[in-house]
Order: structure tokens, then sequence, then C-alpha cells
């Protein structure tokens, strides 16, 4: 605000003639004799102006084009593969980063970090971690959820494109050429030598382990492949592990003749793989195949007894003695 004896010394008879009158030295003086004009009430001699104290207006809020733009740089400098379809701006974390969350054209989206390099979190396995911690929270009764730091805030994918973990799940079977029809999937919580791990689940046979490689691409093995402990697929039923098998075996009459109502993968050699299956006539036999899956070889579990151990689901009697089993191959 400008004081007024300031407004006198530089522009008083602007400020008058704004209110209507007649600046002093322009006034005819009064004639002797004649009454003093009644005195006109002087203006208050101030200008209204915006408080110099006053909160500087918000900057305007960034339109969806920005955040777009914005995140579409982050990911980039990231080093995602990422054509960043939405974007929105989300709260600020501890040290008032710009943090993005973002969709993409294929794969999982993000969430991008405005650091120093730039940070990136896949909304999928972000969408497992907090399954599994909210799992674990009501396996515990009373367990109240751990607090955010202080200064931060949680970060969760929002995004309708980002919550559907299943679309992301049929990308991955597809880019791995599974040759099936995924119906479950979703990341595991283990790694192998740094790559992320996910499990795809198949309409009505066997589903897959899937090694999403850091050199790009994806490993499939087949979950009745699984025999380390520490790595299990649940989305797979016994039933759809034995279609499989019994599938494999129809070019073979022999393999053909066994019902399969269970399988199991025995390893691999030089020679090819091996699976036994337990027969509906509650016989049972393994099979060797090759890289290709198509039958070279079929052992009635009676004969197979030193094959990898021999048959586990069917139990035979031991031969007798001076017989001589099938070689191990």
């Amino acid at each position: 605000m400008f004081k007024s004896s300031y407004i006198a010394a530089i522009g008083a008879a602007v400020v008058l003639a704004g209110f209507g009158v007649a600046p002093a030295a322009a006034q005819t003086a009064p004639r002797s004799g004649e009454a003093q004009p009644a005195a006109e009430s002087a203006p208050t001699g101030r200008i209204r102006r915006q408080n110099r104290n006053a909160r500087p207006a918000a900057p305007a809020a960034p339109t969806p084009e920005e955040n777009l733009a914005a995140a579409q740089t982050l990911a980039t400098s990231a080093g995602l593969t990422c054509q960043a379809t939405e974007a929105s701006l989300l709260p600020l974390l501890a040290g008032e980063s710009r943090v993005y969350e973002a969709a993409c054209a294929s794969g999982p989206g993000y969430i991008l970090i405005a650091s120093t390099p730039p940070q990136s979190f896949d909304c999928v396995l972000l969408a497992a971690t907090q399954a599994r911690l909210a799992a674990a929270n009501a396996a515990t009764p009373g367990a109240a959820a751990a607090p955010a730091a202080a200064g931060t805030t949680e970060i969760r994918c929002t995004l309708p494109r980002n919550t559907d973990v299943m679309r992301v799940m049929v990308e991955y079977a597809r880019e791995a050429n599974l040759p099936c029809v995924p119906d479950e999937g979703g990341p595991l919580s283990k790694q192998i030598d740094g790559d992320e791990l996910y499990e795809i689940g198949c309409e009505g046979q066997d589903g897959y382990l899937l090694q999403k490689q850091a050199a790009g691409g994806f490993k499939a093995t087949e979950c009745v492949r699984i025999i380390e402990a520490a790595i299990a697929c649940q989305f797979s039923t016994s039933a759809e592990q034995a279609a499989t098998l019994k599938a494999r075996f129809a070019g073979n009459a022999e393999a053909a003749a066994c019902d399969v109502t269970r399988a199991r993968y025995m390893g691999a050699n030089a020679n090819g793989s091996f699976y036994e299956a337990k027969c509906a006539a509650d016989n049972g036999v393994i099979v060797r195949f090759n890289n290709d899956f198509a039958v070279q070889q079929v052992y009635p579990c009676e004969v197979a007894q030193r094959i990898g151990g021999g048959c586990t689901m069917t139990i035979v009697p031991p031969l007798p003695e001076g017989t001589v089993s099938a070689p191990a191959q």
C-alpha cells in the first residue's frame, strides 16, 4: 500500500480528478467578502492494490497432455520399452520428486519417479507385492499394517489398464509362444539369476513357469517339470498335467493304451525327456520323448525299475531273481 503523502507528491491532481474535483491550481480564488465554500471532503489518499503479503496464486495444474509427455520422457530415460498412452501426476514423495503413473500400449504400466537417475516400478510386480502383504496381514489377526515412512506416500497403481494383471499375462504367454489358452497368471516372489518369474495357468492343460530374461524374451518351463521345492505352480492341477501327457501319447498306439490319470516328470538326458504316467487300469508306464514330444520309447513300470529309479505312482512287484529290466537310458 502507498502512503498518502507519497501519492500527494506524485499525483494528487489525478486522484482528485477521479473523485470529480477540479485540481487545486485550476480553482477560482474566492472574491473578497464572499463566503468561503465548504471544504471538500478529502479523499483517503490511498490506492487499492493487491496485498504484498498475499500468497501467490498456485500454479495451474498440468494438463493430461503435459503429464503424458513428462511420463514418456521419464520412461525413455529409464530404458523402458513403454509407449505411454495415459499418465497421471501423483502426490509428491519425500524430496519433492514428481511421481507419475503411466499406462503403456503393451506390457505392464509403471510408477515413474523424476529422480536422478529416474526410477521405475512395474505395476504388475507392485500389485503382487501388495497382495502378499495384505495376505500376510490377514493371516495375523490383530496385526496393524506397517505405517508409511514419514514424508512419503504409498506407491500404488490405479489406472484401469495397469490393474488388469491378466492382460499382461496373456501378452507374456503370446510372446513366449505358449501352446495354450491362458486362464490364470501372475508373478512369483522368486527370481532366477535376477530374472523375474511368472506363472501362467492354461485352460485344460498344464501351465508354465516363465522366466523374463534381462536380455529379452522368455524361457518357458512346463509346471510338471518344476521339481524344485522352492518353486511351485499354483494354477495347474494334477488333472491338467495328466491331460497334457495323454494328448502327447495320442500319436503312439502303445502309449495311447494308457488312460493317463497322473503324470510326473522324471528328468532328461541326451536321449530325450522321461515322464511317468499312472494309468486308469492301475498300471503305469515310463515314456521317453524327443525334443518335439514325439514318443520314442514306452516302458511298462514292471520292467522300468532301472530308469530313473523306476515308477513311483504305480506299485509293481520286484523283478524275479535273474530278470533283466529295461536299461537306464
